[in-house]
């Protein structure tokens, strides 16, 4: 058998049950899903499944009218769709690092951009930055998680967790921003010398800041994000 071979390709890219529960990363970059239930996920994720599972667009009132409105107000691209049934599901998005979070009566946010899927069991709310609306193309926009259960996100690269305290206040660009732990609220601030300086759009001008105990999770990439309603 050669190195070459296609039964060496196979050997070396066949799906391997690891195990791990519900949600199991097959591969840095692919999120496998033993669906027994129910899941939500960003609608468009699915690569692959097997079994039966029955795919349906979120309902417009599933979530509550008040989520509805948000999601008009924002026009964000984070439609969900609901995997029902069972099987394995096979989820990514545009080749980036998924990372698993199985959360304990936690609370999170996530950018809209960059939750990938959930069980059921969480608790979610869109908070749309209203500050900042303004200021950058589409504005920006959060998904709050919270409760127990497994959550997954996706990075451009590898993610970087920044702590913060109250002595030590970390800043971030809101376009490399991907999650912050739920007890901290971010502020937006300008620096107009920090525009001058790279001389480019309205991005490195705007800064979140955030102030108290907690985390907030980097990726080396400055995601663009366009109103899909302009």
């Amino acid at each position: 058998m050669t190195k070459y071979s296609i039964t060496e390709f196979l050997k070396q890219t066949e799906q391997v049950d690891k195990g791990q529960g519900l949600f199991e990363l097959e591969t840095p970059r692919m999120l496998e899903i033993n669906l027994t239930d129910k899941i939500w996920a960003k609608a468009g994720s699915m690569i692959a499944y097997n079994g039966k599972i029955k795919f349906e667009r979120e309902g417009i009132f599933e979530h509550g009218i008040g989520k509805v409105f948000k999601k008009a107000l924002t026009g964000e691209g984070t439609s969900l769709m609901k995997a029902t049934g069972k099987g394995k599901l096979y989820l990514a998005d545009a080749g980036k690092k998924i990372t698993i979070l199985h959360l304990q009566n936690d609370v999170i946010f996530v950018n809209g951009n960059d939750l990938l899927a959930f069980e059921p069991s969480i608790n979610w709310d869109i908070k749309l930055m209203r500050r900042v609306a303004g200021m950058m193309a589409g504005g920006l926009f959060n998904v709050r998680c919270e409760g127990t259960g497994m959550i997954a996100i996706t990075t451009h690269y590898e993610p970087l967790t920044l702590k913060v305290t109250p002595e030590n206040p970390v800043i971030t660009d809101p376009n490399a921003t991907v999650a912050w732990s739920g007890s901290l609220q971010p502020e937006f601030q300008t620096d107009i010398t920090l525009k001058t300086f790279f001389g480019r759009g309205s991005g490195e001008s705007i800064q979140m800041r955030f102030e108290g105990e907690g985390f907030v999770v980097v990726q080396p990439f400055e995601e663009v994000y366009m109103n899909p309603n302009s």
